[in-house]
This record gives C-alpha cells, structure tokens and sequence, in this order.
C-alpha cells in the first residue's frame, strides 16, 4: 500500500534531504535520512532507467534501514517522512 500521500517532484524541494521514522507501537524503530542512501535518490533514477524507461506515475522503492524487527498481529506501525506526512498501520493476522 502507498499513501495516504504521494507527492510530486515539484512539491518536495529536496528528495536527498528527507527524515524517514517508524516505529511500532510506540516504540522507535527506525531513524535515517535520505542523504545516507548508498545510492543518492537522482543516481537511483538514472540507474533505473540504465534498464527500464520511467513513464509518469511510476514509484521507485528501496531498502529500508536496520531496525524494523518482528511484528505480530495488534501491533502499531507508524512511519513518517519529513515534508510528506505521517501514516499508521495496524498489523492484522493472515486471515
């Protein structure tokens, strides 16, 4: 699932400069920012497209930082990212 926002280029001044938090209930899990990426957010889309073409509309996802752990159902997961918003989770069992 994506959201609850998307944002386009125009609407975030730097993509390499983003705060990105989660934690689970409560409980801080997560904390990094974009500029620690291996690989910068403008070097991600060129190597995309080294592969495939980018058409408007398309997301590019990446890894995700230490510390996530094990989830079970009940559980809270909230993430966030600076300049776009915050969203919350509730981790249910496989039905």
């Amino acid at each position: 699932m994506l959201g609850p926002w998307l944002v386009t280029a125009d609407e975030l001044a730097d993509p390499s400069q983003l705060s990105l938090k989660l934690s689970v209930n409560g409980e801080l899990r997560q904390n990094a920012n974009t500029r620690d990426l291996i690989i910068d957010v403008p070097g991600l889309i060129a190597f995309a497209t080294r592969f495939y073409s980018l058409l408007p509309g398309d997301v590019l996802l990446t890894g995700t930082p230490e510390g996530v752990g094990r989830i079970k159902a009940g559980d809270v997961i909230q993430s966030e990212i600076s300049g776009i918003g915050k969203m919350t989770n509730l981790v249910q069992a496989q039905a």
